[in-house]
């Protein structure tokens, strides 16, 4: 789970963020501009996701790069990383978005394609730092992203649920309510599959991560594809194909 660092930034900080995050960005020409952003928020799980949807791109012969990790990403760091994916001729970019990142205003000004979150975990925070932790969160979705992918399982999603995407909103869960829902799910001991269902289609997901979170973090993965016209069975060769001992380079990796 993300760090408990204190989320509020006062006005004053919050408009000296916005101004360097502006600057960065006129600085390398608004590269993002030119890419399709995919942020992928959440207290668990988005460095998961972001690895899934990125082979999920690799195999549909996509050029994405990738920029994932658990830790606060600094604005520097993101716009040199968009940046480069620019100059690597990538179509996708796809960035875990931290609390910490999106309270500082990191992402400000981005024209984000796909917002999406895994969860929201708040049991090991004070009670005075909830609100803030969600309203961190609920950033994302205030910057009037292209599509939206909401966890329906999540016992916060009513506080996401009036969020849209300006073409298409997407829940995923094991409830009968999702929109891509999860029908079957099966775990090993070095494995994990699933059978998803969206509209009158199904089909079946499997990964060699275990664990019953990743059953959710397919589920979304899966969502965010669908929502990029991915076909299933490419879906699911992109999920069976992450390997998360096989290092990621320090540069956007494009296909």
């Amino acid at each position: 789970m993300e760090g408990k660092k204190k989320l509020n930034a006062g006005p004053k900080r919050s408009r000296l963020e916005r101004t360097k995050v502006k600057l960065l960005a006129a600085y390398y020409g608004h590269p993002a501009r030119d890419l399709r952003l995919i942020c992928i928020t959440g207290s668990t799980g988005k460095t998961t996701v972001a690895h899934f949807v990125h082979e999920i791109l690799r195999s549909a012969s996509q050029p994405a790069a990738i920029l994932a990790s658990d830790h606060e990403i600094k604005a520097s760091i993101l716009h040199k990383f968009l940046n480069d994916a620019w100059k690597a001729k990538a179509t996708y970019a796809i960035i875990t978005a931290p609390a910490a990142s999106l309270s500082r205003e990191t992402f400000y000004g981005l024209p984000i394609y796909v917002a999406a979150i895994t969860d929201c975990v708040t049991n090991n925070l004070p009670e005075t730092e909830v609100k803030s932790y969600i309203d961190a969160k609920s950033t994302l979705f205030s910057m009037n992203p292209d599509v939206a992918i909401l966890n329906r399982d999540d016992p916060h999603y009513p506080d996401f649920s009036n969020f849209r995407g300006k073409t298409e909103t997407i829940t995923y869960g094991a409830s009968s309510d999702a929109n891509l829902r999860i029908d079957y799910s099966k775990l090993y001991r070095k494995g994990t599959e699933a059978s998803l269902s969206f509209g009158n289609h199904s089909f079946s997901i499997a990964s060699f991560l275990a664990g019953e979170p990743t059953v959710s973090y397919m589920a979304c993965a899966a969502a965010i594809a669908t929502s990029l016209n991915i076909a299933p069975n490419i879906i699911a060769e992109g999920i069976a194909n992450y390997d998360p001992d096989t290092p990621t380079p320090a540069a956007p990796n494009t296909k």
